[in-house]
């Protein structure tokens, strides 16, 4: 059976709210949480922009539900050691139910330290060996690292879980994707053109068995946007005023202050969300929409309502959606 998770977008609500949404959702039959780590909210608008870490030790209390980052860029607003160090403390108070979800970053949360923000191929150097590191933490040895980018002096984890928790990468591209496969636990994602994700998928795998696992039994994550209210109207009104960084085909990993996503927003249309945010009220459209990445082979979708009405959307999906997925054997 696969997952159906919640995306808490903690650009968008108080963590409080965030809370009595993922137990309304625990309640609901979804079984995993992704929580977003933002310094910033895309757009001034949104709101919000809670500590994500202090927020999964409520969420690991309150529910029962599995949750992770989705993701947290290491190397800039957190050193590599502190983050295994956090994320060795989740999993030790919550067994089996805490994965690290990494990725690459955007200089709209990380630039705040004030050093240069890289161009990609830094920034996919600098995940790979922080990467490292946090593995090497995750031994429970004393470790000490001098590379590329970090340093580390004689680091040892004392408070360890029974096994470490999962590593999840969100990759975009054939190379980070086959590394993703090779070097780590799963594969995050989000919604693409079918062609694309058949080649992450494709190159994932092909990392995984150069490492001798077995990708079929490897976590294959996608977040996908989707806006559901009781009109057409409704649904594309909530999108463009609520998300519209979800109608912004461009790359936004360089853009540094949501002021700047205000006045692209000024640009977005709803032509703009055509097959990046599904709009509509039709929720047998929604099971068709979600079964179709399952269909490809995903085995956990997370479903993030860009709208302010998670309630009606949490309800709904569990009475109409997640029950009329079909998952393979």
């Amino acid at each position: 059976m696969g997952v159906v998770g919640y995306a808490a977008s903690f650009e968008q609500f108080h963590p409080t709210d965030l809370l009595a949404y993922c137990q309304q959702a625990e309640a609901s039959g979804f079984s995993s949480v992704m929580a977003s780590d933002h310094f910033h909210p895309w757009v001034p608008s949104q709101g919000h922009s809670a500590f994500v870490w202090s927020w999964m030790g409520a969420l690991g209390a309150v529910t029962s539900l599995r949750f992770g980052t989705g993701v947290t860029p290491p190397g800039y607003r957190y050193h590599p050691a502190v983050l295994a160090q956090a994320a060795a403390t989740l999993e030790a108070m919550f067994p089996g139910r805490f994965y690290l979800g990494l990725g690459a970053g955007e200089a709209l949360n990380e630039h705040i330290t004030g050093d240069y923000w890289p161009e990609a191929p830094v920034r996919l150097e600098r995940l790979m060996e922080s990467i490292e590191i946090i593995q090497e933490l995750f031994t429970g040895k004393k470790v000490k690292h001098r590379g590329a980018h970090f340093n580390m002096e004689s680091a040892k984890l004392y408070t360890m879980p029974d096994a470490p928790p999962p590593i999840y990468v969100a990759t975009s591209g054939p190379v980070m994707a086959k590394r993703t496969g090779k070097y780590t636990d799963g594969l995050i994602t989000v919604g693409a053109a079918d062609e694309k994700l058949r080649m992450l998928m494709g190159k994932f795998e092909e990392g995984a068995r150069e490492a001798g696992k077995d990708p079929s039994t490897m976590p294959k994550m996608i977040q996908v946007k989707i806006s559901y209210a009781d009109t057409l109207e409704e649904a594309t009104e909530n999108a463009i005023r609520e998300w519209p960084n979800g109608g912004m085909a461009f790359p936004k990993a360089d853009i540094r202050d949501p002021e700047d996503f205000e006045a692209m927003a000024k640009l977005v249309r709803a032509e703009n969300y055509k097959n990046r945010v599904l709009l509509t009220p039709d929720l047998d459209e929604h099971v068709s929409y979600l079964q179709h990445f399952i269909d490809l082979g995903f085995n956990e979708v997370y479903i993030h309502n860009v709208g302010r009405t998670q309630e009606a959307f949490i309800k709904a999906y569990g009475e109409r959606v997640i029950p009329n997925l079909r998952w393979p054997n």
